[in-house]
């Protein structure tokens, strides 16, 4: 009976697992299903905005392009960076993305290192004032008075000085720099280096993750900018990128027309299939101003989650 019984015993775990096995085949099954319909659903809009630009332009206006491209022809992103001042707003744009990031980083790398020193001077009532701007503003209006009597409209440090200081940022790195071990500090300070060193020496090469978390959200944030561009400048000669697209957007129609009638002598422009609307328009800007942002992101994906977990978690 004792034979009898372990083998029934033995059957018994062997059909569990066989019902385990099965059940976490169907649930992974489940949950790779689900990710995958949520990931199409992220990419297709940015997908069906690629193929209307390249497919014919009469029947992308009418809304017969929906999941792949017909009468493929590539004259929309021809026609849409002769657009009058491209060029110059994508300089503007680059140019206030690459300093204002590396300055937002730098600013937010400092300020939360010295935050996390217990021996600075007044140091929480400097991270608390910093902070409390997070929840408190005055509101457009006295922004914009501050910034003209700084002689900030129609000046490219408008773009750059305001978002130095970024509260939010301070926080990933103070909290980031007090989760590592504080005996690299006090290692370094025993060995006679100052602050400054610590912070170039010891804190930023460990720090990288952190300030490429930054150094992402600081990018889209300027690059996605259009309201400064709005309420400060009024020289063309500023106008980013973004502002560009805002202004494109709400004047696609007319635009089309410009654009079509500066190309009436080119046999390209003899079909429908080529001609410019207003949904061209629109749309091959839109994927030109977000394409930089989308080929640079993945560069920096691997640092991102590794950053956001450790600069949001404590211990």
């Amino acid at each position: 009976m004792s034979d009898k019984a372990a083998g029934l015993a033995v059957n018994n775990v062997h059909t569990n697992n066989k019902h385990s096995s099965i059940t976490e085949i169907l649930i992974s099954a489940l949950i790779y299903t689900l990710y995958t319909l949520f990931a199409l659903l992220c990419i297709f809009p940015f997908y069906s905005i690629i193929i209307n630009t390249i497919s014919a332009n009469d029947l992308s206006a009418r809304g017969e392009i929906v999941f792949y491209p017909q009468q493929i022809h590539f004259q929309n992103y021809l026609d849409v960076f002769k657009i009058p001042g491209l060029w110059n707003a994508a300089v503007v744009s680059l140019g206030r993305t690459l300093i204002g990031t590396s300055l937002t980083v730098g600013a937010s790398a400092f300020l939360g290192f010295m935050f996390s020193q217990e021996d600075m001077w007044g140091r929480k009532f400097w991270y608390r004032f910093t902070i409390i701007t997070m929840f408190f503003n005055a509101g457009i209006i006295p922004w914009y008075l501050t910034m003209r009597s700084l002689h900030l409209t129609n000046h490219f440090l408008a773009y750059i000085l305001p978002t130095i200081v970024a509260p939010f940022f301070i926080i990933l790195v103070k909290t980031f720099v007090e989760s590592t071990p504080k005996e690299l500090q006090q290692a370094a300070s025993i060995d006679g280096a100052g602050i400054m060193t610590i912070f170039f020496k010891v804190i930023l090469p460990i720090s990288k993750p952190i300030l490429a978390t930054v150094a992402i959200f600081a990018a889209v944030d300027q690059w996605n900018s259009f309201q400064d561009t709005l309420l400060l400048v009024t020289d063309s000669k500023l106008y980013s990128l973004q502002f560009i697209l805002y202004n494109y957007i709400n004047q696609a129609s007319s635009l089309s027309t410009m654009v079509n009638l500066q190309n009436a002598g080119s046999t390209a422009m003899a079909t429908l299939a080529t001609k410019q609307t207003t949904t061209s328009i629109r749309m091959t800007v839109t994927i030109i101003v977000v394409a930089p942002i989308l080929l640079v992101y993945p560069l920096f994906q691997r640092f991102f989650v590794k950053g956001i977990m450790i600069g949001a978690v404590k211990g």
